[in-house]
């Protein structure tokens, strides 16, 4: 793997991570759910530091979802 490679192989535990995230949950309401989320991608960005890395798995988690125009900027 070279340095700016995003890692592809399933995870050791595929399953403890994914209980991981959805025990983050608990007891969040949606809004502070999706603060949480924000903040652990902020904390695992900085973790991998390398931002050909990000690019390609921000391509890859974007890939085949709806892209909608955006919106026109409020008038002052």
């Amino acid at each position: 793997m070279t340095r700016s490679s995003l890692r592809l192989e399933p995870a050791a535990d595929p399953d403890a991570i994914y209980q991981v995230l959805v025990d983050a949950h608990d007891a969040l309401s949606p809004e502070d759910g999706r603060i949480m989320e924000t903040r652990l991608i902020l904390l695992l960005a900085n973790h991998i530091s390398d931002p050909a890395v990000i690019a390609q798995a921000v391509a890859l988690a974007r890939a085949g979802l709806a892209v909608s125009e955006p919106s026109a900027a409020p008038a002052c």
